[in-house]
């Protein structure tokens, strides 16, 4: 009915406008507060947060300012939509348009003039009149092994060249200026007088967030590392900036602009050659199977590099294993004392989904692995362990089968180790059955032949050091498959490895799946990268 209709807007516009605001004082309220920008507010007072504030709310609205004129978009939710009320609710499209463009308006507004203040006093921070604090922390990053605060180097620095001469400067004037173009064009004035002026015009949005994009990689705006924060404690820091350089309890802070900046734990050099990495990020949240890309910038400031976690989500940390091969490696850029647990900032980006995430979803689940396929399930065995241990956790997962084909395991001793680990846990617990394991070792050469005949009687197998044996050459996956189906009704295949095993994996479901629905089923899932 046409009352439902006229309600139904009202609404919209108050979720808009809270969202606004929650993202306004959530973001203004952290820059004030976090210690990481302590000394970056020293510098520049509350205007930090009203540009920072902005700029999350000119992120939102920027999102949103193109879905309500996207025809397409429009024609799919007004076809999709039973519901007469929603439908009529798209013909406001273009007042939302507007009301999102407003938003947009006000918040470029406050970020421009925030950003102004916050230029000249980076530029009053290199006066004698500053400080001593200020003086102090302007002066960083003159040296080598310092990182700077004060993007403005010196007091004789001309404050609009410098604006004009950085990637920020140079974006941000480009993005006002498309901005005032087409706002200034959208009037009704100039709609009615001159509409090829408007809609022309109106294209420039193609610049405009095309400089949106790459304005914030100026990184102007720069805060206190979290490694830098363990060590320099701002709180007692900040009034004892004359003995930096002396304390050791204070050492120099170290900054860096807003990248995705995690902290390292602890680091392990494997006798196989895989680097062990242990890593903290704040809000990091994972689930068993996910992958990441890592960046080292001292390595490369644009190359970045899937790694699947091998860490569990019930651990305090998260881990990556990398195995030393090819021109990419991190290993020589994490020399530092052996006494320290701090190292050369690492990008994360992630983690994202991956097929073994399902794994938990069937009751009997088939974790097949090729060589270095093995990684994704070190976290989900960890993960399977965790769950096995907590008493309130329901689930659904009663049996795993875990196969692992490798031409040399001394090349991942690290998931032996953690096999043999969960091997012990899980005799103590007296689940010897939900795990079962079967290894296939696919290369070997006559002296290892012959230590492995004469330990063969051993409880222990010569090869991994687990009580199950380890088998010599490849699977017969007609056989395991065939055992597999007379024991299970419903069993979900999770695969790792190379293609061509994949393709008979995936034929082996098939043949061996029933074609009654009712009758055993075989669920494929193959892990890309």
């Amino acid at each position: 009915n046409t009352a439902s209709v006229i309600n139904l807007w009202p609404v919209l516009e108050v979720v808009w406008l809270g969202l606004n605001l929650y993202l306004f004082i959530d973001t203004f309220h952290w820059y004030e507060d976090e210690d990481a920008y302590l000394y970056t507010r020293i510098m520049l007072g509350s205007a930090l947060a009203w540009a920072r504030a902005s700029a999350t709310c000119l992120n939102f609205n920027c999102m949103l300012i193109l879905l309500p004129v996207s025809r397409n978009l429009i024609s799919f939710l007004r076809g999709a939509s039973t519901v007469r009320a929603l439908r009529r609710q798209l013909d406001k499209n273009i007042v939302f348009h507007k009301m999102v463009a407003y938003g947009i308006a006000v918040n470029a507004t406050i970020h421009i003039v925030a950003h102004l203040i916050n230029i000249e006093r980076y530029h009053r921070s290199q006066s004698k009149e500053a400080g001593e604090l200020q003086n102090k922390l302007s002066a960083l990053g003159k040296n080598s092994h310092e990182s700077y605060l004060n993007p403005i180097r010196t007091y004789e620095t001309n404050t609009t060249e410098e604006v004009l001469t950085t990637i920020a400067g140079v974006t941000g004037v480009v993005i006002t200026v498309a901005l005032i173009l087409i706002m200034t064009s959208s009037t009704e004035l100039i709609r009615r007088s001159s509409y090829e002026v408007f809609w022309y015009t109106h294209h420039l949005f193609v610049v405009f967030f095309i400089g949106l994009i790459f304005h914030g990689m100026g990184q102007l705006v720069r805060g206190q590392t979290p490694q830098s924060l363990l060590l320099h404690n701002v709180t007692y820091c900040k009034d004892h900036y004359l003995e930096w350089e002396k304390a050791t309890q204070c050492p120099l802070p170290q900054f860096s602009g807003n990248r995705p900046v995690v902290r390292v734990m602890f680091v392990v050099m494997h006798s196989s050659g895989v680097l062990e990495l242990h890593m903290k990020k704040s809000g990091f949240k994972m689930e068993p199977g996910q992958y990441i890309f890592l960046q080292c910038s001292s390595v490369s400031q644009l190359e970045w590099h899937p790694f699947t976690l091998t860490s569990a989500p019930e651990e305090e940390f998260f881990s990556v294993h990398i195995r030393v091969a090819g021109d990419w490696t991190i290993q020589e850029s994490l020399e530092i004392p052996s006494r320290s647990i701090f190292l050369n900032l690492l990008a994360v980006d992630g983690p994202y989904g991956a097929a073994t995430t399902d794994v938990f979803h069937y009751q009997v689940s088939v974790c097949i692995a090729a060589g270095i396929g093995v990684t994704p399930f070190a976290s989900i065995l960890k993960s399977i362990w965790y769950k096995c241990c907590n008493p309130s956790t329901v689930l659904t997962l009663q049996k795993v089968y875990f196969y692992w084909i490798c031409r040399d395991p001394s090349a991942f001793e690290w998931f032996a180790d953690l096999l043999s680990f969960l091997e012990a846990k899980m005799a103590e617990k007296g689940k010897n059955d939900f795990l079962s394991y079967h290894i296939f070792l696919t290369g070997w050469d006559e002296s290892q032949a012959t230590h492995i005949a004469l330990h063969y009687d051993d409880k222990m197998d010569v090869i991994t050091g687990l009580r199950q044996k380890t088998f010599y050459g490849r699977p017969n996956w007609d056989t395991e498959f065939k055992q597999l189906a007379e024991n299970h009704p419903s069993i979900g295949v999770f695969f790792c490895g190379p293609k061509t095993l994949s393709k008979i994996l995936q034929k082996m479901c098939n043949s061996y799946s029933s074609a009654d629905p009712r009758g055993v089923q075989f669920h494929y899932n193959k892990e890309s990268f």
